[in-house]
């Protein structure tokens, strides 16, 4: 059984949009483009490392996909061999050149090709960027292991890791560390469905219900047209 594995950088108001490069993702002109870069230390080289120590291979949409093969065969670092060496698996509905060395193609039927990669013996498989596979995999429960980066950067705007029509779902904390710039490296593992207390012995008093009962009024103002 092979996990999915989602890595991501973001900001503290959840923006994963081109982190690295002014030109990586100008989309809906985005302008931010490179804000985690400054931020970069050996702490973080570190962590990265110890979290890509296990043979993996790639899933990625299309557009990550896109900037990863016009980047890493170019490079011929530790992580530029890694890339090169195994398999690429790209989730795109649209044409793509798949020149770069095991790619391969997942075009149709999505879910239902995912959840048979994952029943396949071999390694992990690790989802980076890739803002709208992502939202996909959430959705139907997909990811096994999430590795959040939050950056000390707030931006106002750009690709949310997490969306309108997110999943509702509760993750518990697996390991947690900071760099020496703040940035805070947390890895999630799902915990099923969000906890409420609800049965929690409270009586509400008199000034609660007439708060309720308020803003159920300007609620109901809000949509009287």
């Amino acid at each position: 059984m092979r996990k999915i594995i989602v890595a991501t950088y973001l900001t503290m108001d959840g923006v994963l949009q081109a982190p690295g490069l002014p030109e990586e993702d100008p989309s809906n002109g985005f302008k931010w483009g490179g804000w985690m870069v400054n931020h970069w230390d050996e702490v973080m080289k570190n962590t990265l490392s110890k979290i890509i120590t296990s043979p993996y291979d790639l899933l990625l949409g299309r557009r990550t996909y896109e900037i990863f093969a016009s980047h890493w065969p170019y490079q011929n670092d530790e992580i530029g061999q890694v890339f090169a060496r195994i398999n690429k698996y790209v989730v795109a509905t649209t044409p793509i050149d798949l020149s770069w060395k095991h790619s391969i193609l997942i075009n149709k039927d999505v879910i239902n090709e995912l959840k048979k990669l994952k029943k396949q013996d071999g390694p992990d498989l690790f989802v980076w960027g890739s803002s709208r596979l992502v939202q996909t995999l959430l959705a139907n429960h997909l990811v096994d292991v999430l590795h959040a980066w939050t950056f000390p950067v707030t931006i106002g705007e750009g690709k949310k890791l997490f969306q309108e029509g997110t999943q509702a779902q509760q993750w518990k904390l697996t390991e947690s560390a900071m760099s020496t710039t703040g940035v805070v490296m947390a890895s999630y593992v799902p915990d099923g469905e969000v906890r409420l207390d609800s049965d929690a012995p409270y009586t509400p008093s008199e000034a609660e219900l007439t708060r309720r009962m308020k803003w159920k009024l300007e609620e109901a103002e809000t949509f009287n047209f």
